[in-house]
């Protein structure tokens, strides 16, 4: 059984991986349907609620753990045993930090696609083991054991660019676009975070990100379409 989002704090900071992915979604919802997979507490589907988007949520029994957001729809499922079938289809599937915590990542993306309405589009974001900190410890011979970050214990794949595009590709899903962000410094350094040597500091980290993204990149988030049939 995979891990939940349910243990990850909101990442409302401008370069993290929540930011963009909202970002990322049009501003106004006009009641275009989403999917937010691995949903946790709800804490994107509520601000997506919010925009005017029909939300639901799906995460495993007893992930949520406060009150749910008010207008978001719960299917409580285990995604290892992939979608529920009563969820029907959509313009947007989210998947937020998910992926790489489910023991086969390639078995949920292929369902994906025939769960898009037309021009429908997967939304995701990706942990980049080719980061310059992963490979660094790597290079010193270390393989920590965190609680969150990219050395996640409950990380079951690690996947550098390339390994993610191809998921995505033997899936049936065409990658679009990708954004890069940054290290969140803050989060590291907690004791300093909001502070602005800080600030300073992610700001380079997302430049560096953007410049040279299989170097820099925290994150990968990005948009996929159903490819089409020739």
């Amino acid at each position: 059984m995979p891990a939940s989002s349910a243990h990850y704090t909101f990442k409302p900071r401008p370069y993290s991986s929540h930011s963009i992915l909202l970002d990322t979604l049009p501003m106004e919802g006009a009641g275009r349907r989403v999917l937010d997979l691995g949903c946790g507490n709800g804490h994107l589907a509520a601000i997506l609620a919010s925009r005017g988007y029909r939300v639901t949520g799906v995460d495993r029994a007893g992930a949520v753990t406060v009150p749910f957001p008010a207008g978001v729809e719960l299917n409580e499922a285990d995604l290892d045993d992939g979608l529920p079938a009563a969820v029907g289809r959509f313009d947007y599937i989210v998947c937020a930090d998910i992926l790489e915590h489910l023991k086969d990542p390639p078995a949920l993306l292929g369902q994906l696609p025939g769960r898009l309405d037309p021009g429908g589009s997967v939304i995701a974001s990706l942990p980049n083991s080719g980061n310059i900190y992963f490979r660094a410890n790597i290079l010193l011979g270390r393989f920590p054991r965190h609680d969150k970050g990219l050395f996640d214990r409950t990380h079951l794949h690690f996947y550098m660019w390339d390994g993610w595009r191809e998921l995505f590709a033997r899936a049936g899903l065409d990658i679009e676009t990708v954004r890069a962000t940054g290290i969140p410094v803050g989060l590291a350094a907690k004791r300093w975070e909001g502070t602005l040597p800080v600030r300073a500091a992610e700001w380079v980290s997302y430049v560096l990100a953007r410049v040279w993204v299989r170097m820099f990149a925290y994150q990968f988030v990005v948009t996929a379409r159903a490819r089409k049939l020739p």
